[in-house]
């Protein structure tokens, strides 16, 4: 399970932005997005450095 920190995510469509981009990189990940907190949870097969490189092409960057 990784965790990140998206700073730009703010809104609904943020949300689905995100899972959408992580689910086009893994069909089989599992998304948890908690907007009040503006984090994500994925479990996955990718490794954190391309989770990162994922959600950084949405256009949410992880905060380091």
């Amino acid at each position: 399970m990784h965790e990140f920190k998206l700073p730009d995510m703010s809104c609904g469509h943020c949300l689905a932005a995100v899972t959408e981009a992580v689910k086009e990189a893994d069909a089989g990940a599992e998304v948890d997005v908690d907007l009040p907190q503006k984090t994500v949870r994925v479990e996955s097969s990718l490794s954190r450095e391309q989770l990162a490189g994922v959600l950084s092409e949405a256009g949410y960057p992880p905060a380091s």
